[in-house]
């Protein structure tokens, strides 16, 4: 009897190829897309190529149709409002840039969506991420990079439990971003040079301080710029519209470049200083999950990186109090930025990762 997979479809061409690869390999395949959206909002529906627009959601059927497998349409609008676009608003009020992607993919993709996707008997959810699951010789389960190391996406894949990796399947992992694109034009997918989508999907214009500024108009104030000792510099046009390291668009001019070094909520400042002071080796993170064990007992190296586009760097952490941990870094990294996460790596393994709670 077939394995019964349920892939999530975005209407992209990754997601596309996988639904593909995997019933080439045999599975029974059941396209999904998961809508995050009501029909009635404009905002969305009229949004060209981003993973939750309605132009998608019809990508996707016609893929499926190409692919002659059953495709379904499931909300998760109330879910996805309340654990990543209210997180997102919430985090953003409160001095932090948080990653609604990481927030997605451990709330609702790999969690209610397997939950969902196993109540109507799958065996296995999939998805278009580059990444790749692999079993060792202990019987656990860990998170590997993808073979297109420009494409991989694992930093924002670190809060995986095992039971989780045990029933999910990632078929774009062992092939390059070219590849997927070849495979899909081959097949006749229409899809095969439909461009990446690089947007916050649900803000339209990618404009976060704007949407935040909509959800919450009495609670966006305009305050002080400072510099690090409390000198008033300026007016900044509300907190939520800055982030750690930013230097375009702050809408002040001091005659030499200055660059946010920090955010205080209590006092709705924004502090200004020059480049160097955006540098630093130490920070302490929390909401951890490790992969290929359950806790940190001792300092351990590792690569790591405090971004989705960052390298990796050489690091140490170390095991602290209520599961969190502190990360060293042997060189100092820019724009370490609360809110965001850093993950961890041995080699191509993740070792996991979490959310970036303080700047030491």
């Amino acid at each position: 009897m077939k394995k019964k997979v349920v892939v999530g479809m975005s209407g992209g061409v990754d997601s596309s190829v996988a639904a593909y690869l995997l019933k080439k390999q045999g599975y029974e395949v059941i396209g999904v897309t998961m809508k995050h959206f009501d029909d009635e909002d404009e905002s969305y529906m009229e949004r060209e190529g981003g993973c939750c627009s309605l132009s998608s959601v019809e990508d996707a059927r016609r893929v499926a149709d190409k692919l002659e497998i059953p495709f379904y349409v499931l909300n998760f609008k109330e879910s996805f409002k309340e654990k990543v676009i209210d997180y997102f608003v919430q985090e953003y009020m409160e001095g932090k840039t948080p990653n609604p992607c990481i927030a997605c993919n451990k709330h609702i993709k790999f969690d209610e969506f397997l939950r969902r996707s196993k109540g109507i008997g799958a065996d296995y959810v999939a998805t278009g991420h580059y990444a790749k699951i692999e079993k060792n010789e202990d019987g656990r389960y860990l998170l590997i990079k993808a073979d297109d190391d420009k494409k991989d996406q694992t930093y924002a894949l670190y809060n995986f439990t095992q039971e989780q990796l045990s029933q999910t399947l990632m078929p774009c992992g062992d092939y390059t971003k070219d590849k997927i694109r070849e495979i899909a034009k081959e097949i006749g997918l229409a899809v095969h040079n439909k461009k990446d989508s690089e947007e916050i999907c649900f803000i339209p214009d990618n404009n976060h301080g704007k949407y935040i500024s909509l959800v919450k108009p009495n609670e966006v104030n305009t305050g002080n710029f400072i510099d690090k000792n409390g000198n008033i510099l300026g007016k900044h046009k509300g907190i939520v519209y800055y982030t750690i390291g930013q230097r375009k668009g702050l809408g002040i001019a001091l005659g030499r470049p200055v660059f946010v070094t920090d955010i205080i909520p209590n006092t709705n400042e924004v502090v200004l200083g020059p480049e160097e002071d955006i540098f630093k080796t130490d920070l302490v993170a929390k909401d951890i999950n490790f992969i290929p064990f359950e806790n940190l007992k001792e300092a351990m190296s590792v690569t790591a990186k405090v971004r989705y586009s960052a390298k990796p760097s050489e690091a140490i952490i170390y095991p602290l109090e209520n599961g969190k941990v502190k990360v060293s870094f042997k060189d100092k990294q820019r724009a370490i930025t609360k809110g965001q996460s850093v993950v961890f790596y041995d080699g191509n393994v993740v070792v996991g990762g979490g959310i970036i709670e303080k700047i030491i």
